[in-house]
């Protein structure tokens, strides 16, 4: 038995009721039954729906926003460039995604065993255009839930193609500026303008890639829906193994509502009677997206999207009862409600524990994001090639060198000096350019010479500084090699 499991009543023997058996959305024969959520309404609803639109406009605005000539974000995979907030990031910086990556999955543990799914229903992108623009969509063409069932059930007229074909004209027109966003993040706003714009021909592969985007959004928000977060999302999964008994969920007030029944607008709190304040309406069951009845206790279906607490509200308004029977709340802060017992226990040692990595992470993070150089270059003796003797009594080593160019302007007059070693001289071999292009790099050879009389091991460490007009931009380190002493 998992914490799923024993969040509501552990102690009796609801393992062994139906709704644990099976899925709301499949029947015993495995097919899949099609939900129409009644349409939600209250506070939280439209507490979301503002959230929402402040989301999608972060969304759809920031590829066009540009700083320095950056662009906000990019997540450039093909060319291996990265922007994060116009800062630029190259594969040398893989250490600095690596530890984000970490701390990432570090904080989502953090914040689920704190505070549940609250993410999946309020700020992640699948339930935000599942619930919060398809769905209104369907609302505004197809009516409320009982509308849409009998417009599934009708025979095929044409009032029900029009609508059938509006409605997915649409979704597929919102799949199509969706793509074309994400796609933005990747290759940046520029190109994927350019692709919209000039002859297809001209861009075919990256026209088809829109294409084949488009089908897959279109293909999520109007088949899949919610089997997304029921059965594809791996973060609903790992509820099972992270919620506690003191994390905060979209939780049923089970000793305050049961036992179930109807009750009047007459009998009021001051006046109890024998039944709890639950009227058995199933208001919660129709407005929930995945068709759970969150009165059996906490579920991996369960997005926390709030639906049900706005319905229970309502109800309990009409009846002249407290709202909160559906509410933002813990096993154990139901438990010491009940008992007078006072709050809950929200920071645990294991919460500190997470807590205190996390802070450590963050730290460590920022501490690499503002030591990081913008120029980076990367000194590294030829392979293969042992020390030369040269004229006047001195040593040389071949080096190949790379300078990188992380920021968004070229850096002019690249100039080599050796720092600490007296007598040592440096020539560049060819035509060696001293421009890094932004974003770039130069690569070039290098001989480093050094008197013989000044080595005193076979390996010496010299320090080279790269100055830019005058400028110290970074320095390397290598090893000189000469003869055994």
């Amino acid at each position: 038995m998992n914490i799923i499991d024993e969040l509501y009543h552990p102690d009796s023997d609801r393992d062994t009721e139906e709704y644990r058996d099976h899925l709301a959305t499949v029947d015993k024969k495995g097919k899949r039954v099609w939900m129409y959520p009644k349409k939600p309404s209250g506070w939280f609803y439209k507490a979301r729906t503002w959230l929402s639109f402040v989301l999608l406009g972060l969304l759809f605005g920031m590829p066009f926003i540009r700083v320095n000539g950056e662009p906000l974000m990019l997540f450039d995979v093909l060319e291996r460039k990265f922007i994060i907030f116009s800062i630029v990031f190259t594969p040398q910086d893989l250490h600095l995604f690596a530890l984000a990556m970490v701390t990432l999955m570090l904080f989502v543990v953090l914040f689920t065993v704190v505070f549940g799914r609250l993410f999946c229903g309020w700020i992640c992108p699948q339930t935000i255009f599942m619930e919060m623009v398809f769905r209104k969509i369907e609302y505004w063409i197809d009516g409320d839930a009982g509308q849409q069932r009998k417009l599934a059930a009708a025979p095929w007229t044409g009032q029900k193609i029009f609508k059938r074909l509006s409605k997915y004209a649409i979704f597929y027109a919102i799949s199509l500026i969706i793509a074309n966003t994400f796609l933005m993040y990747v290759i940046g706003s520029d190109k994927v303008l350019k692709i919209a714009t000039d002859p297809i021909g001209l861009h075919l592969g990256g026209f088809m890639a829109l294409l084949a985007f488009s089908g897959v959004f279109f293909f999520v928000f109007s088949y899949m829906r919610e089997q997304v977060c029921i059965a594809i999302c791996p973060y609903g999964r790992l509820q099972g193994v992270l919620l506690v008994p003191d994390s905060i969920v979209v939780h049923y007030d089970y000793v305050r509502g049961e036992p179930r029944g109807k009750i009047s607008k007459q009998s009021t709190v001051e006046l109890p009677t024998a039944k709890g304040d639950c009227v058995d309406c199933k208001l919660c069951v129709h407005v929930c997206p995945t068709g759970i009845d969150i009165r059996n206790g906490t579920q991996l279906e369960c997005v926390n999207c709030t639906a049900c607490m706005d319905a229970c509200d309502g109800v309990m308004e009409k009846v002249n009862r407290p709202k909160g029977l559906i509410r933002y709340d813990s096993e154990t802060g139901i438990k010491a409600d009940a008992k007078g017992a006072g709050s809950r226990k929200i920071f645990t040692t294991r919460v500190w524990a997470y807590t205190g990595v996390l802070v450590a992470l963050i730290a460590l993070q920022a501490f690499l994001f503002a030591t990081r150089s913008e120029v980076e270059t990367v000194l590294l003796r030829t392979p293969g090639q042992l020390f030369q003797k040269v004229e006047g009594g001195y040593l040389s080593n071949l080096y190949n060198y790379e300078v990188i160019n992380k920021t968004g302007q070229d850096i002019p007059s690249i100039e080599f000096k050796l720092v600490g070693a007296p007598g040592g001289r440096i020539k560049l071999v060819g035509d060696a350019s001293t421009i890094v292009p932004k974003q770039g790099m130069v690569k070039g050879v290098m001989f480093i010479e050094m008197p013989e009389k000044e080595l005193e091991s076979r390996k010496t460490k010299l320090k080279i500084e790269v100055w830019s007009n005058g400028k110290l931009v970074d320095e390397a380190k290598t090893n000189f090699l000469g003869p055994v002493k």
